[in-house]
């Protein structure tokens, strides 16, 4: 591979992340308004925002995923824990309003 060549190699990596950034943000907005929806089934339901056992099981999740993809099985549940955190905080600002 020749410096253009590698030029070339580089930009166009970026572009397909940039492409899969927006994508990962997409996809980040749809899980958050399902959040939405869940908040009103928890009232109806009588349940609390934080369902440990449904957040161990996303923490299962994420591991085994990790280990599939070879992706650092930490790292990957932070990621996971922000989203879930973001869900949580999205469900606490509806539930204020309510």
């Amino acid at each position: 591979m020749d410096e253009s060549q590698a030029q070339k190699l580089l930009q166009e990596s970026r572009e397909k992340i940039d492409i899969i950034d927006t994508e990962i943000i997409t996809l980040i907005s749809k899980r958050t308004d399902l959040a939405k929806k869940i908040i009103n089934a928890k009232i109806i339901l009588g349940m609390e925002i934080q369902d440990k056992k449904r957040e161990e099981h996303i923490h299962m999740k994420t591991r085994k995923i990790a280990r599939e993809f070879q992706i650092d099985e930490d790292m990957l549940s932070q990621i996971m824990k922000i989203l879930t955190d973001i869900n949580k905080k999205e469900q606490e600002q509806l539930l204020r309003r309510k």
